[in-house]
């Protein structure tokens, strides 16, 4: 009988590994390359869903092509997206449902989208955690408390993320923290999964 309940134990365990590990390895991944080197990011679609869906249609438009980290804010976060190199802003799809309280924290290497004071506002434009900022996490459902919606992490390249943020900056056409060395994302593509 021991033994019976050990090997179900262990099939159990078994079971439970190969479903993580499917898992992490079915999250989609993309390649962003940057002036300063390339980042892998792998995606969250079972925690934000929406916000997935919203940035793999930027990714396969090409629409991240060309634009530019336009704020930098060291020990803090990187913010990219939404402007090309000559700091003009890009047109984008219709604001996304806010997923941030989908239990994902803004911890060091995630990816969130920006927005603005509207909750429901997130568009094309997303930033990275430089350290853990949990004051951007979800609280509750007031304006202030909402959060930022994390839908993904660094998994590769978090020393150019951190080289990015090295970079001195400016204010530039009413912008404060602009780069004063333009960091481009060269591209943003879909690496297929192993």
């Amino acid at each position: 009988m021991k033994r019976i309940l050990l090997f179900t134990s262990f099939l159990v365990l078994v079971f439970i590994g190969i479903t993580t590990i499917t898992s992490a390895q079915s999250n989609p991944k993309v390649l962003m390359k940057t002036s300063k080197g390339d980042i892998i990011i792998e995606l969250f679609p079972q925690k934000a869903p929406i916000t997935v869906e919203n940035f793999l249609s930027y990714v396969d438009q090409g629409f991240y092509d060309g634009t530019i980290f336009h704020r930098v804010i060291k020990g803090f976060m990187i913010q990219g997206g939404g402007y090309t190199t000559e700091l003009h802003r890009k047109s984008t799809q219709p604001p996304i449902k806010n997923e941030a309280s989908n239990g994902l924290s803004n911890k060091r290497g995630t990816i969130a989208m920006a927005r603005t004071m509207d909750i429901n506002s997130a568009t094309a434009q997303f930033f990275i955690n430089l350290v853990d900022n949990d004051f951007l996490d979800h609280r509750d459902n007031t304006p202030e408390g909402y959060g930022y919606c994390v839908f993904g992490k660094v998994i590769q390249g978090m020393e150019v993320v951190d080289a990015i943020a090295e970079v001195k900056t400016m204010t530039r056409r009413g912008m404060r923290n602009v780069p004063r060395e333009t960091i481009e994302i060269i591209s943003i593509t879909r690496l297929e999964n192993k």
